[in-house]
């Protein structure tokens, strides 16, 4: 049986994608393939409780390498419980981010080396990648306008603007490096206009294998 696809959604918080996931996420079914929808952290029991860790507000708090070491801890568990069991079976595996969040938010923003980054990577997922990663990419103050909006924050809703510019440089950073993985959408219109985006990447992953990943912005 054909390995199932492997898709990654990536962005800073109030990028919307969540809407746009579950747009991707009919396009997919709605093309005929066999799709898992998940999530990290979280994706699993076990991974959703280290969730409630992570993203949850507490008195003491989370040192950098902690938070890390919690990310791959909840990632161990959903690889190899949900993942990969999916992708072997010849399903499509869509995720709201994977290990690129962590080169985000763990290296860019937290100022963890890359190299402790991608050595636990090695570890826990054995060259495991995304076929396809969609950045949403919007401006830090378009995003973190759209979080004040939604009223209840997380952890990571809750962090300055300053941190949030060193994860989308970081993302950006990431897209440049590795354009046959990204494909990059302009989220800063409104959730039509972003929409609209998020279908030509799917028509770009649900056509020929050649057409499948791009670093063009769209």
């Amino acid at each position: 049986m054909p390995r199932g696809q492997f898709i990654a959604i990536e962005g800073i918080e109030g990028v919307g994608k969540s809407t746009q996931f579950e747009r991707l996420a009919s396009a997919i079914e709605g093309a005929g393939h066999p799709l898992v929808r998940t999530r990290e952290p979280g994706g699993t029991p076990v991974a959703e409780r280290i969730r409630e860790v992570v993203l949850g507000h507490a008195e003491e708090p989370i040192p950098p390498m902690a938070e890390l070491l919690l990310m791959f801890a909840a990632r161990a568990v959903h690889v190899e419980n949900l993942i990969r069991p999916a992708l072997d079976a010849g399903r499509w595996v869509l995720t709201d981010r994977f290990i690129d969040a962590s080169r985000a938010y763990q290296g860019g923003g937290r100022g963890i080396s890359m190299a402790i980054i991608d050595d636990l990577a090695g570890q826990v997922l054995s060259g495991l990648e995304p076929d396809l990663v969609v950045l949403l990419d919007a401006p830090v103050e378009t995003a973190m306008a759209r979080i004040d909006s939604r009223g209840s924050h997380d952890r990571m809703d809750s962090e300055r603007a300053d941190f949030y510019r060193r994860v989308r440089e970081k993302y950006l950073e990431l897209a440049a490096r590795s354009p046959e993985r990204f494909v990059i959408v302009d989220a800063s219109g409104d959730i039509g206009q972003v929409g609209e985006a998020i279908d030509a990447a799917a028509a770009k992953l649900l056509g020929s294998d050649a057409d499948m990943t791009s670093s063009k912005t769209v």
